[in-house]
């Protein structure tokens, strides 16, 4: 029994001590995506604040595939001291758990919730030809043409496809899936004309946007877009309670000491507030939001509930 509570003791001085004393070695935070992608947009800023903020060094380390699956399960198998954090999605979060039908992970009892670090919406974008301006005009002719007008998506199950699945249901209308591997394939073909709508993140489309090749009618939030301002909310135009769009948490594994939790939270918060952060998530349509680890679990169970319906709806899987 002594050397139980000698061992016991040792331990909880050990945590202790890393925990004032953390970070000191490099921090990797896992983005679940190959580089480039929106996890990139979030998590190379915020590494570089999050440095600044505890004197370390934070290091993104891009770990793609299986709609993000892959990274999740490899950081909730690392150990619990603050070193290997992940950067995680609305897909990995809300979503995969109704998609995947042997998911390896689960996103609160495996992880330790530090922050839900901010949210960016979709854009219900249109080919320039249709002869529509807003989003009562396209519901109208959807209803008109049920099932004659097609939607493109970046894959099955995808945000894009869950978020156009969402406004069909919600608005009662009939438009034809066509998944692609990738958002720039699926611009293209909005482009040409070969489908008829999409949702598009503001990074994917600004430029076709800004150049007016493509209409924007509304955007998925419930809240208007700092990027486009006079842009109305699905909800304003005519679908009350809308919302969707991509959310961005950082997380860490299950029994991270609360001590690290606490540090990496107020880091992240100060950072979500800092002016240079800011400006760069201005400029991709991220807006910073800081929770609390208890506020980012019950959005988590929320979203989970909101989104497995969705998938259900749409009969959406995958292997």
């Amino acid at each position: 029994m002594k050397r139980l509570l000698a061992l016991l003791a040792t331990l909880t001085l050990s945590l202790a001590a890393a925990a004032g004393g953390y970070p000191d070695k490099p921090v990797r935070i896992v983005v679940p995506y190959s580089p480039g992608g929106g996890g990139d947009v979030v998590g190379r800023p915020l590494a570089v604040e999050l440095g600044k903020q505890l004197k370390g060094s934070f290091i993104i380390d891009n770990r793609g595939g299986a709609g993000g699956n892959i990274g999740m399960e490899y950081v909730a198998q690392q150990p619990a001291d603050g070193y290997a954090l992940v950067l995680a999605l609305t897909s990995q979060l809300a979503i995969n758990q109704a998609l995947y039908p042997s998911l390896r992970y689960d996103a609160l009892k495996d992880f330790e919730p530090v922050t839900l670090l901010g949210s960016a919406p979709y854009f219900l974008a249109v080919n320039s030809s249709l002869p529509v301006k807003n989003l009562a005009e396209f519901i109208k002719l959807a209803k008109e043409k049920p099932g004659q007008m097609s939607y493109a998506s970046t894959g099955n199950g995808s945000g894009l496809h869950l978020s156009m699945e969402l406004l069909k249901s919600m608005a009662g209308i009939n438009l034809v899936h066509v998944p692609y591997k990738g958002g720039g394939a699926a611009l293209t073909d909005l482009l040409s004309g070969n489908v008829q709508a999409m949702f598009v993140s503001y990074g994917t489309g600004a430029a076709q946007i800004k150049a007016g090749k493509i209409r924007v009618l509304a955007v998925s939030s419930s809240h208007r877009s700092t990027a486009l301002p006079d842009v109305p909310t699905i909800a304003e135009a005519g679908v009350p309670g809308y919302d969707s769009g991509t959310w961005y948490a950082l997380l860490a594994p299950k029994g991270t000491p609360p001590d690290v939790i606490k540090r990496l939270h107020d880091a992240s918060v100060t950072a979500l507030r800092s002016k240079e952060l800011g400006e760069r998530f201005a400029a991709d349509g991220v807006k910073p939001i800081g929770s609390t680890p208890e506020e980012l679990t019950r959005y988590i169970n929320s979203e989970r509930v909101k989104w497995t319906e969705v998938v259900k709806r749409s009969g959406a899987t995958v292997e």
